[in-house]
């Protein structure tokens, strides 16, 4: 009998249909072994369709799954009743819904994936926050884009799924300055490192600006990527590695 999905739920969202799932559970072989669900990351198309598949069934069973074609941007779409196929997925790094009986998510392999609720509006959103799209804003454009579907934003949750930790995310001095540029408190996101680099802590600096949107609630799971490679793919990981490819695992959520 295969290894079960795993599924890594949010008390902020309980009672939703909803998971950060990771590598286990699925029929991807080779360097992607595992639940690999990247469209475009040169896996067999029948072993991701599968996959997905497995995922969506671990969260809510006979639902559709709709992602976007992510492109590290901070542009956040709205899903209608019509929805779309995974070949016209639109160029967007979040989406969110009001329609019932289908899951949204997002796909990382490091970044920081998001998932929102507003329960009394029956209104959800999902981001993938890496750090172009997180400096960019794309959490508050998912904020924004629920709010024009009558989500209101002291009543937005908001869970800050697997992401690469500080202690494995080290940057150069051009990048920190790159957010220093932005606000000369955004120091706090970096501690030092070897000379001339920096850890960056990317679950709090997305944490944080959800805090700053006035949202009523952020929970960060504190699960990094890189540091478990049975659990989660990494883009980094597999880069230091040189490994030719990576996966990506995905993060849903749904009306039931």
């Amino acid at each position: 009998m295969g290894e079960a999905v795993e599924v890594n739920r949010a008390s902020l969202l309980e009672g939703l249909p909803h998971g950060f799932l990771g590598r286990r559970g699925g029929v991807s072989t080779g360097e992607v072994e595992g639940l690999n669900v990247g469209l475009g990351s040169g896996d067999e198309p029948e072993a991701v369709a599968e996959n997905r598949r497995r995922a969506a069934a671990a969260v809510l069973p006979g639902a559709p799954l709709l992602s976007v074609y992510q492109v590290h941007s901070p542009d956040c779409v709205i899903l209608g009743a019509d929805g779309w196929s995974d070949e016209q997925r639109p160029h967007a790094d979040a989406l969110v819904t009001r329609q019932a009986g289908v899951l949204i998510g997002v796909v990382t392999a490091d970044c920081a994936p998001v998932l929102l609720a507003d329960r009394e509006a029956g209104v959800i959103g999902a981001a993938h926050a890496g750090w172009k799209g997180a400096i960019g804003g794309v959490t508050d454009s998912t904020i924004a884009q629920m709010i024009s579907l009558g989500a209101q934003r002291s009543r937005i949750v908001a869970a800050v799924g697997p992401c690469i930790s500080q202690a494995s995310y080290e940057v150069d001095d051009a990048f920190r300055n790159g957010f220093l540029a932005k606000g000369a408190d955004n120091s706090r996101f970096f501690s030092a490192g070897r000379d001339g680099h920096w850890q960056f802590d990317l679950e709090l600096y997305v944490a944080s600006r959800l805090e700053s949107a006035g949202i009523g609630g952020v929970e960060r799971l504190g699960l990094d990527t890189y540091s478990a490679p049975r659990r989660f793919y990494s883009y980094r990981r597999a880069t230091h590695r040189g490994e030719a490819a990576y996966g990506r695992q995905i993060s849903v959520i749904g009306l039931g």
